[in-house]
């Protein structure tokens, strides 16, 4: 009976021993599974796809500052939000200064120190007891069950340019990053911060090759200042996987400084200039002018832009070969609440109120004409377009194998050279980037020259997108 026992406690023991092993290599597998990047760059190298190869469209929003002035509950109102409107990706600060804190008053570094971030030791099911990096866990994870994507900028780039991180430093912090975040699949970096790559260039590098090793399976980008361009500095390093521009803030009259690119408002500017450069990479807006911010950024008294704008910078930008669009609005980036002693720009709406103005609301129309049609085959095309114009005038139009579309910002009558897609007859449309309904045309023989006359009055913001296929 006593061998009997032990005979049968040794097979117990055995069958635990085994079913052990085989639970961690089940979890290990599953692990590898999960860890499986869930964003990619195309075959072509123009666009992001998902884990799946299908196409994914960046629409992203700028909520700056929500990891620091947005509790849990008002973090998921947002999140809700977002996702219900269509919007994949928010761009987001890790930390605006060295002196960050959450919601909660829990700062995010000790003594200011990127290399010391502060983290209360345990664990706690009493989220008042969680540290800000615990708390910034929280939003990545409830943003990843909406399939939304957190663009994290590491360390906005004033703090750095000032001298406040060292080489050093930064390096150490980069790769306590990657480590902490390489495992949570909607991650995508943004080195840099509102800031010219030429301004402490070596450790932008650091940050980037640091994060690329650490953490191969995220991309990376950087997010450069006002008027300017990743590609401008960093289009060949092997940590760059896409590019970003910042069309900025300012209208066409003050577009005066003279080291500025000139591209004035005209953001397809940048990404015909993106798109023709080699290693051939993805590239889009990042950051243009914010709904409800005033004209050149820094006078409230200057004209606010509109949704209208919005529109345009989006459709200008994407038709022009961008892999997606970046959205912004002045109360929501800066998540102005009533307990703030100030706002900045001048901003007099919450952001709660704010994440439903017009142009928020009207994005997921172009996300929606995208995908709508054949999407790795789609190229920029200016050829399509008879009779050119300039600023407002400007038609900017985009194909794929099948379609054509064409937008104008205010309305005007334009001329399409035809026979660029096949079929001997083609159907024409408008596409009302309002309200995302469409009004039929005809159809037309696929051949010459024609003019369109879209609907309502010559305006700007009586935009309209003219759709040909067959």
């Amino acid at each position: 009976m006593t061998d009997k026992k032990f005979s049968f406690q040794c097979v117990f023991v055995s069958l635990l021993l085994l079913s052990g092993v085989l639970g961690c290599q089940t979890d290990k597998k599953a692990e590898q599974k999960e860890l499986k990047p869930k964003l990619n760059i195309s075959e072509n190298r123009r666009f992001f796809t998902d884990e799946n190869g299908k196409p994914f469209f960046w629409l992203g929003d700028t909520g700056w500052l929500l990891f620091s002035k947005l509790d849990r509950q008002e973090a998921i109102k947002y999140l809700d939000d977002r996702q219900k409107k269509g919007f994949n990706v928010i761009q987001v600060m890790i930390l605006h200064s060295l002196k960050f804190a959450d919601a909660y008053g829990d700062s995010a570094l000790v003594n200011k120190n990127v290399a010391r971030p502060y983290i209360k030791e345990g664990i706690s099911t009493d989220s008042s007891q969680d540290d800000y990096w615990d708390h910034v866990d929280f939003i990545v994870d409830e943003a990843g069950k909406r399939g939304i994507f957190m663009a994290m900028v590491p360390v906005w780039g004033n703090n750095v340019k000032s001298g406040r991180v060292s080489r050093d430093d930064a390096k150490t912090y980069a790769s306590w990053l990657a480590d902490r975040y390489k495992n949570k699949r909607n991650i995508i970096w943004l080195n840099g911060g509102d800031i010219m790559g030429t301004d402490s260039t070596e450790t932008w590098k650091i940050i980037g090759n640091t994060l690329k090793a650490k953490d191969p399976n995220h991309l990376v980008t950087f997010h450069p200042f006002g008027r300017r361009q990743s590609s401008a500095w960093f289009h060949d390093e092997p940590w760059l996987d896409f590019n970003m521009f910042q069309s900025g803030h300012r209208d066409y009259a003050q577009d005066i400084d003279s080291n500025s690119l000139k591209f004035g408002e005209d953001n397809w500017r940048y990404i015909q200039d993106d798109y023709s450069k080699t290693p051939v990479k993805p590239t889009l807006d990042g950051e243009p002018s914010y709904e409800g911010i005033p004209h050149g950024l820094h006078d409230p008294n200057k004209p606010l832009w509109t949704a209208d704008d919005v529109r345009r910078y989006a459709y200008w930008s994407v038709f022009a070969g961008g892999s997606g669009f970046t959205y912004g609005n002045s109360a929501v980036m800066q998540m102005l609440k009533p307990t703030d002693n100030k706002s900045s720009y001048g901003a007099k709406s919450y952001w709660y109120d704010e994440i439903n103005a017009p142009g928020a609301s009207q994005m997921i129309f172009l996300k929606n004409l995208m995908l709508s049609k054949s999407y790795f085959d789609r190229i920029p095309d200016q050829s399509l377009i008879a009779d050119n114009g300039e600023k407002y005038n400007r038609i900017v139009a985009t194909r794929g194998k099948d379609y054509v579309f064409a937008y104008t910002y205010n309305g005007r009558n334009f001329k399409v050279n035809l026979g660029t897609i096949s079929g001997e007859k083609i159907k024409a449309s408008w596409y009302n980037p309002r309200n995302g309904k469409n009004a039929e045309i005809g159809d037309f023989d696929n051949q010459g020259v024609k003019e369109f006359d879209p609907p309502g009055n010559l305006k700007n913001g009586n935009d309209w997108v003219l759709v040909l296929s067959h």
